[in-house]
């Protein structure tokens, strides 16, 4: 390249959030990575830079039967001015955050791409600056969205992304991580601007707080369905705003589109010879209700058809299976939308059968196994130390998690076979979905001070086991003893619309089937209490749903879900005692002065409690001492012996102690009461335990280490104290008949 100026174009928009101030979005191109297809550097107010670069493959996977496209989001730890924590001081694989990133951008941008597209398309978006106060995900959205639409590929974009969080009764764009702390819900809506100016809603990814139920109990409103729906309405203008700032540059800098070979499934002959071939036998297996059954009824049907048409369609075999699979697809959406049946027989609104139980593993802390249908979760619950909390090297501010969510999908859950081990995208994104759901239910750190993991395992798969996650995580962590604000349980909802005699028509179904997922319009799952969402995943392949069918829509999905409360409430409704194999956890809290006491020269305090009592012990800078022990009565002792030196009980005349002689002297003895609290008792008291005879030394009485029961009888103005003996009357005969 000569030494030329890059032409540069850049277009900006301002978010208006009224009280909460406003956002500016920048988009720029044509200064970094020229080489890619297309490439946009976006910015958030001043500080926040995200670079994102979209690049074709220049020959098509044709064998492919889907679209080869990857998201790829880097955090670089420069963007916070941090080295990365990692041993190798390199950025190691992609965090959780970056991976929910990239499937917030795939869900949104997958469907946007022309039909048939293989060839692979790579979309990658490097953190480059970050004020650490904002999330990067959501202009990461809008940032991929924009490089990919000047990079001359097949895309009717662009999609807009934006994050509006309900904070003091209004919906704010682009909040802070400070102004989520104070939020009852936060929402990520993408979308696209129709033909008709309308914006048609792609994908909502939404939750409640953890801080919701106590804004809620302060008079906030609390997020219903009605709300959720309000907020999907407040996104529009905004997304609007996104789209429109994207559409500007695309017209300054846009490549032209080019000419991409497109790999339809079948031709229209393919179709048709399937349809006229197998349309009866095919619409008879798809009644079947068991779901192996039906399977391999469809299986025999495709087999003849593969039979019957090979001559024909000789080397287009492939385009068979996929008009076949077109075909079920057609005739599972037919049958609901007029006769308002399912594939397994069951009505629009009717949830399969439920079970729950817990305590389904012996010795672990928590378990559970929730079924729906043919799903089936167990859940585990481990409880531990909360220096076992994750520590996380990413570049949001959370640094630490201490619940901590994984979910496992082994391949024998759909009855297959495949790779077993680290988790996958997909195990990731449900794994978060789930923790998002019960976050806001979890005690605090102070009333609950564990750190919690739950594992969802998918026993058995045919519709959301993300869901039936959040329902086998209630019951499992009460049973270990957590105790939630309230129990949740969620729901997974489809849509089917399509024209019936002559009017577009909009059904949906409670508790999809994986089936119905795959030949919906739109999936959506929502999770949440009796009284309100606390999480909700949306994805459509419409142009847009009317609002008042998606408000219909969470309403029917609040019957299941108040349905599914019903019956987990039947196994279990209240946190259970702990299980005697979960460690104990006593938090005490101590003056900030007393914490070097407690410590000791060097450790040596501390270190001495911990020997003596088999529990360990963790301080906080304010005070705050957190003992664990693998039983109750470690824990027990090791508060005693920090209550002792830290929060010494002032003694009062006439409490009563077992002390031990410490010295004696010839005035009498000392007695230690409790650790650095002394008093003595007087050689003229100890008549009593002489048998009332005189006492001439002390000695001849007690003995240093003996066990005294004592009485205070006197404490003087330095808070020196007077002890007398306590002789019980039957103590006194035993005493003299020795």
């Amino acid at each position: 390249m000569s030494g030329s100026e890059p032409t540069i174009s850049a277009v900006e928009t301002v978010l208006d959030n009224g009280k909460f101030g406003t956002r500016t979005v920048k988009f720029e191109t044509g200064l970094l990575a020229r080489q890619a297809a297309g490439s946009v550097t976006a910015y958030l107010d001043d500080e926040t830079m995200l670079l994102s670069a979209t690049t074709a493959s220049k020959q098509p996977k044709d064998h492919f039967d889907f679209f080869p496209l990857t998201i790829d989001v880097e955090e670089r730890m420069y963007a916070v001015g941090q080295i990365p924590g990692s041993f190798f001081r390199s950025e190691g694989r992609p965090g959780e955050d970056a991976i929910l990133t990239c499937r917030l951008i795939d869900r949104p941008l997958r469907p946007t791409f022309k039909k048939g597209l293989r060839n692979e398309v790579q979309v990658v978006i490097t953190v480059m600056a970050l004020d650490p106060n904002m999330p990067y995900d959501v202009l990461a959205i809008n940032a991929a969205s924009i490089s990919t639409q000047l990079s001359g590929l097949p895309f009717s974009g662009p999609v807009g992304g934006v994050r509006v969080a309900l904070v003091d009764g209004q919906w704010v764009a682009f909040p802070t991580h400070a102004q989520l702390e104070d939020a009852v819900f936060d929402m990520v809506v993408a979308g696209r601007v129709t033909d008709s100016g309308d914006v048609a809603i792609m994908m909502v990814e939404a939750e409640a707080t953890e801080r919701t139920i106590e804004l809620v109990r302060g008079g906030a409103q609390a997020p219903t369905e009605e709300v959720v729906a309000s907020g999907l309405d407040a996104a529009k203008p905004f997304i609007k705003q996104l789209v429109e700032a994207q559409v500007e540059l695309a017209k300054q800098s846009a490549k032209p589109v080019q000419e991409f070979p497109v790999f339809l499934d079948y031709e229209d002959d393919a179709y048709e010879a399937v349809e006229g071939a197998v349309r009866e036998a095919t619409a008879e297996a798809l009644t079947i209700a068991g779901k192996q059954e039906r399977e391999e009824r469809l299986d025999e049907i495709k087999a003849g058809l593969l039979d019957q048409l090979a001559e024909q369609f000789e080397g287009r075999e492939k385009e068979i299976g996929a008009a076949f699979r077109s075909l079920n697809k057609q005739l599972v959406r037919e049958r609901v939308l007029r006769d308002k049946v399912r594939i397994d027989g069951r009505g629009l609104a009717d949830i399969r059968p439920l079970h729950a139980e817990v305590g389904v593993v012996p010795r672990v802390h928590g378990s559970s196994l929730f079924e729906r249908g043919e799903t089936q979760i167990l859940g585990v619950t481990t409880l531990d130390m909360l220096k076992m909390e994750q520590q996380l090297d990413t570049l949001s501010p959370e640094k630490h998690r201490r619940y901590m969510h994984k979910y496992v999908f082994p391949p024998f859950s759909t009855g297959e076979t495949g790779r077993v081990g680290s988790p996958k995208r997909r195990e990731v994104g449900h794994g978060a979905l789930a923790r998002r759901a019960l976050l806001p239910v979890l005690p605090s750190r102070e009333e609950f001070p564990y750190a919690i993991r739950q594992l969802s395992e998918a026993m058995g798969s045919n519709g959301s086991t993300s869901m039936g996650s959040v329902c086998a995580s209630t019951l499992s962590l009460l049973q270990a003893g957590v105790p939630l604000k309230a129990p949740v349980a969620g729901i997974a909802m489809g849509l089917i619309s399509g024209e019936v005699d002559g009017e577009t028509s909009y059904v949906a179904l409670t508790d999809i089937l994986g089936a119905e997922d795959a030949f919906g319009d739109m999936d959506f799952k929502v999770a949440g209490t009796r009284e309100f969402v606390t999480a909700l995943q949306l994805d459509t392949k419409l142009d847009g749903i009317p609002a008042e069918v998606l408000a219909a829509a969470l309403t029917q999905a609040r019957d299941a879900r108040l349905a599914i409360l019903d019956v987990m409430a039947e196994a279990i409704d209240a946190p259970e005692e702990m299980s005697v194999h979960a460690p104990r956890i006593l938090t005490i809290t101590v003056p900030v002065d007393k914490i070097g006491e407690v410590i000791g020269p060097k450790g040596k305090v501390i270190n001495q409690i911990q020997d003596d009592t088999g529990a360990t012990l963790s301080i906080e800078d304010d005070g705050t001492v957190y003992i664990g022990a693998t039983n109750g009565e470690a824990a027990e002792a090791a508060r005693a012996a920090v209550n002792a030196i830290a929060n010494p009980t002032m003694p009062e005349v006439g409490e009563r102690y077992l002390g031990t002689v410490v010295k004696t002297t010839n005035f009498g003895a000392f007695v230690s009461l409790l650790p650095g609290k002394d008093g003595l008792l007087h050689i003229s008291k100890l008549r009593a335990l002489a048998g009332g005879k005189r006492v001439d030394a002390v000695e001849d009485v007690v003995a240093v280490g003996q066990k005294v029961q004592v009485e205070i009888a006197e404490i003087d103005d330095r808070g020196k104290l007077s002890l007398v003996p306590v002789v019980e009357e039957s103590g006194e005969e035993s005493d003299e008949s020795e």
